[in-house]
């Protein structure tokens, strides 16, 4: 279609449209014509902050690394202090030793260096993952970090000592040849502005090739987005969890094995060699220690209970179903989760002498292993609907 032809009020009408724009001029106007490509729906998406640097400006993910520039930086100042030889990491990026930066510019680093830990300004040790990941033994490693055997640890100053940060990692993009910022957020349906604030961009949103940008993470879908319809006879999709970021793990137990659980689960209890029969309940689940509890659940604090039992007291599955990991620890703390039917799962922590496998279906009532000496002896117990932590009590009275 040529514009022209439809006199100089709609092209003059365009200009003064795009010169109200805070945001440099877009003469790539591919889905403002009625194309495929658009964007006006992920202005309206929410972006999540981008996480704060280390004090060596490292942001660490568990599949790569960037580093922050500051002011008044160049490549050379920035690998330096990152420790990478500066013709190595200018290489990767595309540019001169001597380059300045701007501040908040965006470096991806050719290999890993040291991760961000306490001796670095970071809150923890190790990459930023998801707060509530898919992966498994990511979510039990992290039921030990908000289980502590003693009270939350205080700073010199009494304050609370920062929680780490989590959030999902972000797509890398390298920009190619012919791309700009409004092309690469269409790409990813994101909006312009808020891939230039998580890359520092300049006024101009100007790019360079072989520049490696961080793709905004969108925190919630657009409220009005176009819902999406199947073709009559192909089904619905499958919705995904509200605070799903990743798909579910690969070591997923084969249907078998939930099947066998699920079955397994039906059945009576079955006692343990050397046990005795536990007694029935009309409750979901079973308490798997007998013990007070000594710390209640909070969540977003305390994710589970603690409940008081003497070292070595056997653990018992709190209902039917698979051994889906089985992880420690830095300090040798072990954790056990199961897989229950109905999207549940089972976490245990401070676990020792266990006698179960990952793989293994277990029954309501089994014994899995027993409570961890400790100072006091105690058992962490954590159940999640999905991936949301819920008071265990519920399933338990």
């Amino acid at each position: 279609m040529d514009i022209t032809h439809r006199g100089p009020a709609l092209p003059l009408a365009m200009m003064l449209a795009l010169a109200a724009c805070s945001e440099p001029l877009d003469f790539d106007l591919r889905g403002r014509m009625g194309g495929s490509v658009d964007t006006s729906q992920a202005a309206l998406a929410a972006v999540a902050d981008r996480p704060k640097p280390d004090d060596r400006g490292i942001i660490s993910y568990p599949n790569y690394q960037v580093a922050v520039a500051r002011r008044g930086d160049t490549l050379a100042t920035l690998a330096g202090r990152v420790g990478l030889p500066a013709g190595e990491v200018a290489r990767y990026n595309g540019i001169q030793t001597d380059d300045g930066l701007r501040a908040g510019e965006i470096i991806a680093l050719p290999r890993r260096v040291s991760e961000p830990s306490p001796a670095t300004g970071a809150a923890a040790t190790g990459p930023i993952r998801p707060a509530a990941s898919v992966d498994i033994t990511t979510l039990a490693s992290g039921a030990i970090d908000r289980a502590p055997a003693t009270p939350a640890t205080r700073t010199t100053t009494g304050t609370t000592a920062p929680a780490a940060q989590t959030g999902v990692e972000p797509v890398r993009h390298k920009v190619a040849r012919g791309e700009t910022a409004y092309t690469i957020a269409r790409l990813y349906n994101v909006s312009p502005r808020s891939l230039a604030d998580w890359n520092s961009l300049d006024k101009d949103f100007t790019l360079r090739e072989g520049q490696f940008l961080l793709i905004p993470v969108v925190e919630t879908a657009p409220a009005n987005a176009v819902a999406v319809t199947t073709a009559p006879g192909t089904g619905s999709p499958t919705p995904q969890p509200p605070s799903a970021s990743a798909p579910l793990p690969k070591d997923e137990p084969s249907p078998a094995a939930m099947a066998a659980a699920a079955t397994e689960q039906k059945k009576e209890p079955v006692a343990d060699i050397g046990q005795s029969q536990p007694a029935k309940s009309s409750a979901a689940m079973a308490m798997p220690v007998g013990g007070s509890i000594i710390r209640e659940y909070s969540k977003g604090k305390n994710d589970g209970i603690d409940i008081s039992a003497a070292a070595g007291t056997a653990v018992k599955a709190a209902a039917g179903g698979t051994v889906a990991a089985i992880t420690e620890n830095t300090d040798g703390v072990q954790i056990v989760v199961i897989r229950h039917p109905d999207d549940l799962l089972s976490i245990y922590t401070h676990v020792d002498g266990l006698k179960v496998k990952k793989g293994d279906a277990v029954s309501r009532g089994q014994t899995i292993g027993g409570v961890r000496a400790g100072s006091p002896s105690f058992l962490h117990f954590e159940v999640r609907k999905g991936f949301d932590s819920v008071d265990p009590m519920k399933y338990l009275q």
